[in-house]
């Protein structure tokens, strides 16, 4: 299709914007429904050669378009918070370290989820199945020197027994070869055993992480789905006659019946508050934007002192524990990460933000030398260990759509603390974790500069913002992910999730979306009348469901 300024096209029956795990989901499961789809991803379509170039060069690892960097990782940082995530084809599946983990009872019961008569752990429990298989969960094979230096970590905090390996969406086959697809009676690619290279984070490109180009999209689009890449979506319309336009940067216009609303946290959030502000999608919940999660998420390291110790060799996450009942563990090998080096500093305690930033500034001017040693360390990233900690305790923040503080002329999200429950920037079992496994290495403990001096909470797993409710009163969208107030316009994404999740949500997510699409095809089929084109070949059959 050409571009044009103001073209109109009627594009499919259902547009998904995003390809991340709730868009290719959803691709997949409304094209078996016999559904056109078209789904729309802001970044690019990204080769085994792309990624295996961004290893070696930054400008083809970032995403920052506005200075023609278009490689697929990006970071974005608010007052209050950071966000990690990818772009591209896949969204956040090829930056993602492939852990499948279910969160504990607490996540299911949070009195943020509305009323369920089964209760949400039953709700999604078939949903979770589908999405592992999907997925292809297996538990890690593979036991580090990184792995055992987790271990004695967990040892030393009175957690060995929570200790163990990590579920993994890796083909961990045989290493480095080659076999036809494991997963989908021949209908997925061919699959490459793990290389245990530690470089799951910056992409994949030998075909054993299983990232969504390998599953959901890849069968989506044997199912008639279409994909374009480089397309961002700057507003969304409702028509008079039902249906929504959906607007494209460079003045492309589409119409569908349905549009599932799949772009991430930021994306997603900042889409619906645009389109409100623009009388576009005028009774959008005033909620918007509100029980943001960080997943309670902090980030520490240790830099091994040997510069000839190598922890490189696994998946990049391969164990984790729980040093307590609301807090989880992992450690990550991070092969490719150059942009560490810059971003850590002295591990410093601190609930108060404030004290913290100026103890951590006062041990930097008092021995500046060993932040130098540290950014130039030899061999830095074999030497290096990280850990994801994350809790399931109520905190959040909220996102507001404002003036920027850089160019007042543009409206863009910001964040606001909500009252005394703030996502931290400091969790005080986040530093022992590190001090512990620096003692077991031998080695120095590291806080990441952002939430030390900074402030702010670092997370790859934001939630929230567009959250399920009982009504438009207290939430976005409905228990059936149907935005109040807008027939035929989902969210589902992350943006759903209304508590925090404790563990890695990318589960949780995909489980949720697959809930979405079982919904949608048993209210289709209640209702004779719906429209939709010609089931495409092998439509008929819903793959990997339970």
């Amino acid at each position: 299709m050409d571009r044009g300024p103001q073209r109109h096209a009627d594009a499919a029956d259902v547009i998904v914007i995003g390809s991340g795990f709730g868009g290719a989901v959803s691709a997949l499961r409304l094209a078996e429904q016999g559904l056109t789809v078209l789904v729309f991803e802001q970044g690019r379509r990204h080769s085994p050669d792309d990624l295996l170039a961004a290893r070696r060069d930054p400008r083809r690892y970032l995403w920052m378009p506005g200075l023609g960097l278009r490689g697929f990782f990006w970071q974005r940082v608010l007052r209050h918070v950071g966000i990690v995530g990818g772009a591209g084809v896949g969204g956040g599946s090829i930056v993602w370290a492939g852990v499948l983990l279910e969160p504990k009872d607490e996540f299911f019961t949070d009195p943020a989820w509305p009323a369920s008569a089964a209760g949400w752990r039953d709700e999604l429990a078939g949903h979770y199945r589908t999405a592992s298989r999907m997925l292809g969960r297996e538990t890690t094979r593979h036991v580090g020197q990184m792995d055992l230096h987790l271990q004695a970590t967990a040892r030393s905090m009175g957690a060995d027994r929570t200790y163990g390996p990590t579920p993994m969406a890796i083909w961990f086959g045989e290493e480095g070869v080659t076999v036809p697809d494991p997963y989908f009676d021949g209908e997925g690619p061919d699959r490459t055993g793990c290389r245990l290279c530690g470089a799951c984070l910056i992409g994949c490109p030998y075909g054993s992480k299983n990232a969504l180009d390998l599953n959901y999209l890849w069968l989506a689009e044997k199912r008639g789905a279409r994909i374009r890449p480089e397309t961002r979506v700057e507003a969304i319309a409702e028509l008079p006659g039902g249906g929504y336009e959906v607007r494209a940067a460079g003045g492309e216009r589409f119409r569908a019946g349905e549009v599932v609303l799949a772009a991430g946290v930021l994306g997603t959030v900042e889409l619906l508050f645009r389109s409100r502000e623009q009388g576009l999608l005028p009774r959008v919940s005033p909620r918007l934007g509100e029980r943001v999660r960080t997943n309670s998420e902090a980030i520490t390291a240790v830099l091994a002192d040997d510069p000839r110790t190598d922890l490189t060799r696994g998946p990049t996450i391969s164990s984790e524990f729980y040093p307590d009942a609301a807090t989880h563990v992992t450690q990550n090998r991070y092969v490719g990460g150059w942009h560490m080096r810059f971003q850590l500093g002295p591990l410093v305690d601190g609930e108060d933000p404030a004290r913290r930033r100026r103890a951590t500034l006062t041990r930097l001017a008092r021995a500046p030398w060993q932040q130098v040693r540290l950014m130039t360390a030899r061999n830095f990233i074999a030497r290096l260990s990280v850990f994801t900690v994350m809790q399931n305790v109520e905190n959040e923040i909220r996102l507001v759509f404002d003036r920027s503080p850089v160019r007042p002329w543009r409206r863009v999200l910001r964040s606001r603390v909500v009252g005394s429950t703030r996502a931290p920037s400091y969790l005080p079992q986040a530093n022992e974790v590190a001090r512990r496994f620096a003692e077991s290495v031998g080695g120095r403990p590291l806080n990441l500069l952002l939430e030390s001096v900074g402030g702010k909470s670092i997370t790859a797993h934001v939630l929230g913002g567009a959250s399920m409710g009982e009504s438009a009163a207290d939430g976005v969208i409905d228990t059936d992910h149907r935005v109040f107030g807008h027939p035929g316009l989902y969210v589902v994404d992350g943006s759903a999730v209304p508590a925090n999740v404790g563990v890695n949500p990318s589960l949780t997510i995909t489980a949720m979306a697959e809930r979405f699409a079982a919904r949608h095809a048993a209210r289709r089929a209640a209702t004779p009348s719906s429209t939709s084109t010609s089931p495409s070949p092998g439509s008929s059959r819903t793959i990997g469901a339970s």
